[in-house]
């Protein structure tokens, strides 16, 4: 089945791999996105298609560029596909370019119900899910291959890095830790470390120390729907910070911070998007090879 906010009679021709992102009044997107024929990750049955955003340079130049993978891509870049808002990624990337920071961003979309089980890497005793490692094992065995066989990327870990937000952060945080063969930095929004019933923690402690750049972000008004919720978004962030200084993070590659109002909803992810992106692509993108 396909992800519940896909339309795909917007994507309808599959011969070949690659199509230019649809026009239209109703969508959002601004710069270059291609849309990739479907994939099958490991939620059985779910097609997910690739939305891969260029760098405005990328067509005047043969330069090579980082890469950022980022789930729930069907939310990054164009609200009429998007179940609950857009991250504006497209619009952030193009700004961030009059400032030299220049990647290519690609949005995996999600499995829609088998979501949870894809990012989180430790089961919930009454939600279930951990699929986390089948999940990145597809990220990187055929995401990102496909990726750097038909874009001009910089393949090492340096210049590879993963982002998402609420459980999409926890596995991006999980992704460095766990594959700091391919990935080099991680951008963790909101995560949800409270699916993982405090076993992320003892796990995180256990891991010897991989370097990587990580930015970790929270809102204070996180789920307020649910008891307690937001307090425990915030004090699980504040203690997952701790643990990572402990284990030799520094201010150069660490960075935390907590949003004041801060809510768990794109607009809030969209907003914090730029000071991400400053801290983790700006070194690269300054010491990037042409």
């Amino acid at each position: 089945m396909d992800h519940p906010g896909w339309d795909d009679t917007l994507f309808a021709d599959d011969s070949a791999a690659w199509h230019d992102y649809p026009g239209g009044q109703e969508h959002t997107v601004v710069g270059t996105v291609k849309v990739s024929r479907p994939l099958y990750g490991p939620a059985e049955g779910v097609r997910r298609r690739l939305l891969v955003y260029l760098p405005p340079s990328y067509d005047r130049t043969e330069k090579h560029y980082p890469v950022l993978y980022m789930h729930d891509g069907q939310n990054l870049f164009d609200a009429a596909v998007s179940y609950s808002g857009e991250w504006q990624v497209d619009e952030t990337m193009e700004a961030l370019s009059a400032e030299g920071i220049e990647a290519i961003v690609v949005g995996v979309a999600s499995a829609g119900s088998g979501r949870a089980v894809d990012y989180s890497a430790h089961r919930h005793s009454l939600y279930g899910g951990g699929g986390a490692d089948a999940y990145l094992d597809f990220l990187v065995r055929e995401v990102k291959a496909l990726i750097d066989g038909s874009c001009r990327t910089l393949q090492d870990r340096v210049h590879t890095g993963v982002m998402g937000s609420s459980m999409g952060g926890s596995v991006s945080l999980y992704a460095l830790l766990t594959r700091a063969d391919v990935f080099g930095f991680a951008g963790v929004i909101s995560p949800a470390f409270w699916w993982s019933e405090g076993t992320i923690f003892s796990f995180v402690a256990a891991l010897p120390f991989t370097g990587g750049r990580i930015y970790i972000d929270v809102g204070d008004n996180e789920s307020p729907e649910v008891p307690g919720r937001a307090e425990e978004y915030v004090n699980d962030a504040i203690r997952m910070e701790a643990l990572l200084r402990a284990k030799g993070y520094t201010p150069e590659n660490l960075y935390f911070m907590v949003e004041a109002g801060g809510e768990h909803r794109e607009s809030a992810w969209a907003r914090r998007l730029p000071g991400a992106l400053r801290f983790l692509l700006g070194p690269i993108c300054q010491a990037r090879p042409s």
